[in-house]
């Protein structure tokens, strides 16, 4: 990392989450130098930020660099998704609508990024704040049983809720 990085160490035993929905710490790696991640105290959504300036032209796709690397909890994962002001800003769209990191990708060279699309020529800096991400619950197993009928009334077709 750079020398004067204002980066914080944020191991395992100086950092308290705290609070009714504690899930216990998760340990983060910082891989370029970008501010820290905070704790939010209104919402469910982190930012994450860019870890690079960044030039794209319209039509270009790349994967972003996120600067983080992280070791989630057992039993979750990671959803991310653009910020609401990233199409506005930055011309970019996410190309998979949403990414899913899960807590088997956690090594130290394991750089979380966004898979990105830029529609107009585009430039984004280092630090600029264009994704953000939640912790779920992992799925419960689940198992599959082929039936001839559901037993339940039609609803005329996807997208019939309304006009």
């Amino acid at each position: 990392m750079e020398e004067d990085c204002w980066c914080v160490d944020l191991r395992a035993d100086n950092v308290d989450i705290g609070g009714d929905r504690n899930m216990g710490v998760i340990k983060i790696k910082y891989l370029a130098c970008i501010t820290p991640l905070e704790k939010i105290s209104v919402g469910d959504w982190i930012d994450l930020r860019c870890a690079e300036d960044i030039e794209m032209k319209a039509g270009e796709f790349r994967i972003i660099p996120l600067g983080v690397a992280m070791e989630l909890p057992e039993g979750y994962e990671a959803i991310i998704a653009p910020r609401s002001s990233t199409f506005k800003r930055y011309g970019i769209i996410a190309v998979n609508s949403i990414g899913i990191i899960d807590n088997s990708y956690c090594g130290d060279d394991d750089q979380w990024g966004f898979v990105a699309l830029a529609m107009r020529d585009t430039v984004i800096h280092k630090d600029d704040r264009i994704c953000q991400f939640r912790l779920l619950k992992n799925q419960e197993q689940v198992e599959f049983v082929t039936v001839e009928d559901l037993g339940n009334e039609n609803r005329n077709g996807f997208g019939s809720t309304g006009k």
